[in-house]
């Protein structure tokens, strides 16, 4: 009986992407997690003892969902973007298009393990920040359903743009120019009711901010956009990153060039 999924190919593309992260844990692991650190240090114990609360939240225990979603944007999209390149610049990518695997069995091997990588990080985290900051998680579940729904969104995305780059340059030109200021405009370290009126509206506008408010809402049970609207966005997002990669390669689109 033909099941009609590969599952032995899942698991080969899966475990490979895997081997290679924990080939390079100081890059992939350690470096994300000392970074971190050191927001938490500065801005969670040095500048937080100095700030009010917000929202009845200490300022240090407030900025961790921020703090974390900073982190596992950029390596969600660094890990599928990478994962994804490194075969074509290699010339492999031609292999995999030639073996009997479908599309769908190499999206779930390549962003499976970019997102698996991305939890660990944030779960990883979670924990460094105890040492650092007290705080409590309201809604264990919802974090956790966050944390996973962000990390297979992202990485989705950066599938995509390991496919659109045809050069290492461009693997950071997303995180770096829009995704990392979109993360510290999004409410990372601030809460965007404490802006003034038109700056909020504005401020609805970034995607990043249903995804730190939804996160944010299941450590505090607090959130500057309602909840429903914070999933609603994100698996907008979720859906459009889908219908991406079904068009790239539905036409090819610089998978063979």
């Amino acid at each position: 009986m033909t099941l009609p999924i590969n599952i032995h190919a899942i698991r080969a593309i899966y475990f490979f992407e895997m081997a290679r992260s924990f080939r390079t844990l100081t890059q992939s692991i350690a470096s994300p997690v000392l970074s971190t650190s050191l927001y938490f240090v500065v801005f969670g114990a040095a500048i937080g003892s100095r700030m009010g609360a917000i929202d009845g939240i200490s300022y240090g225990a407030f900025i961790i969902p921020g703090l974390i979603m900073l982190a596992m944007l950029n390596e969600s999209i660094s890990n599928a973007s990478f994962g994804i390149y490194m075969p074509k610049w290699s010339g492999t990518i031609y292999e995999l298009l030639s073996a009997p695997v479908s599309f769908v069995e190499v999206v779930i091997g390549y962003v499976g393990a970019a997102a698996s990588k991305s939890v660990m990080l944030g779960l990883l985290m979670l924990v460094t920040a105890r040492f650092f900051v007290n705080y409590q998680i309201a809604h264990p579940f919802w974090m956790l359903c966050f944390l996973v729904l962000t990390a297979v969104t992202f990485s989705l995305f950066g599938f995509i743009i390991g496919i659109w780059a045809d050069g290492f340059e461009k693997l950071q030109v997303i995180p770096l120019m829009v995704v990392t200021p979109l993360t510290f405009l999004g409410g990372s370290f601030y809460s965007i009711s404490m802006l003034p009126p038109a700056w909020q509206t504005l401020s609805l506008f970034n995607p990043v901010v249903y995804l730190i408010s939804g996160f944010r809402w299941s450590f505090y049970g607090i959130a500057d956009v309602n909840l429903g609207i914070s999933i609603g966005m994100t698996m907008v997002f979720l859906a459009l990153c889908l219908g991406g990669i079904w068009w790239i390669f539905r036409t090819g689109y610089r998978l063979k060039a």
